[in-house]
């Protein structure tokens, strides 16, 4: 089969909903080149797939690459991709050069070539996230391991925003804690609040693939026991006051909708860990946060984003 890739030259702050716009238009991958993956420190007993290429990456902002099948509909396709992703200004997301590029490869030569984005990596104390494709040797006893297989463009669960959620998770989740994950994606957050000793985690996303996706990842990592995933908006219909984690790695626009909602099943006391927030929209949906009925425990940083962690009153 023949695949079309899409290329979209953006900002970090525009990632999220440009994915997201893919997979609605059917992508079947997606792959971010920052050149931040140059300079970043990576510990040599983690190994890497593939030397990276400083010609793959742009000199400032990212790249957004996305792969869809070559049929007649195609056209209509990327157009329908470039209005919606314009259609983000409304939303105050700077969308930087904008610049969209198509080009054709087949689906071996995609196959292999964005795996060499994925690579075995440690994200916290506890935590390593490990493709599933790849042999990987604990370093410590207490090392915490997640197997992940991306499938069609959920994360690999090593993005700054996933990484600080994945930290507050870890000094949060207490054992026989109640933790909700809304907009779960892969479900990685998930699988950590799960391996961390929660008792009951339930998890949400609108869509739907994601949801088969996160599923198999639950699979994967022997969580089923503890986990429950469904397909929800947000959290539309879930009234009880009983989480004692909830947790959202999802975009500062959508967090700013719903903090009623989570103060409404987080019980007092409970924490709220909001990831998925440019650096510019911090103290907004801080605000938003506190008005809710929720009291600022910690902001971390990482890179242009911010993830906060506030407790219930």
């Amino acid at each position: 089969m023949k695949w079309s890739e899409i290329s979209i030259h953006t900002t970090n702050e525009a990632i999220e909903p440009i994915s997201h716009i893919l997979h609605e238009a059917g992508a079947s991958g997606v792959v971010i080149e920052d050149p931040f993956e140059l300079t970043k420190k990576r510990e040599d007993q983690f190994g890497e797939i593939y030397q990276l290429n400083p010609d793959d990456y742009p000199e400032e902002g990212v790249i957004v690459k996305a792969y869809l099948p070559v049929n007649s509909f195609l056209g209509e396709t990327v157009e329908a991709i470039k209005e919606s992703i314009n259609n983000l200004i409304i939303y105050d997301i700077d969308l930087g050069k904008n610049d969209v590029t198509i080009s054709e490869v087949h689906e071996e030569e995609w196959a292999t070539a964005w795996k060499k984005y994925y690579n075995p990596v440690k994200i916290s104390e506890k935590f390593t996230i490990v493709p599933t494709w790849e042999i990987y040797e604990p370093v410590s006893s207490d090392e915490l391991i997640i197997e992940l297989d991306p499938g069609m463009a959920f994360g690999t669960g090593t993005h700054p925003t996933t990484v600080m959620c994945i930290q507050a998770l870890e000094r949060t989740v207490l054992p026989g804690d109640r933790v909700i994950d809304v907009g779960t994606g892969s479900g990685v957050l998930t699988i950590a609040a799960a391996m961390l000793g929660a008792e009951d985690v339930r998890a949400y996303d609108l869509d739907e693939v994601a949801v088969t996706s996160a599923k198999l990842n639950i699979k994967l990592n022997k969580v089923s026991k503890i986990v429950s995933i469904s397909q929800n908006n947000l959290l539309d219909g879930v009234e009880e006051d009983s989480a004692d984690v909830v947790v959202a790695n999802i975009l500062a626009e959508v967090i700013l909708r719903f903090t009623d909602d989570v103060a409404g099943v987080v019980k007092p006391g409970g924490v709220f860990i909001a990831s998925g927030i440019i650096q510019q929209k911090k103290d907004q949906v801080k605000d938003a946060i506190v008005a809710a009925g929720f009291e600022i425990s910690e902001t971390m940083l990482m890179e242009d984003w911010v993830a906060i962690i506030a407790k219930r009153i």
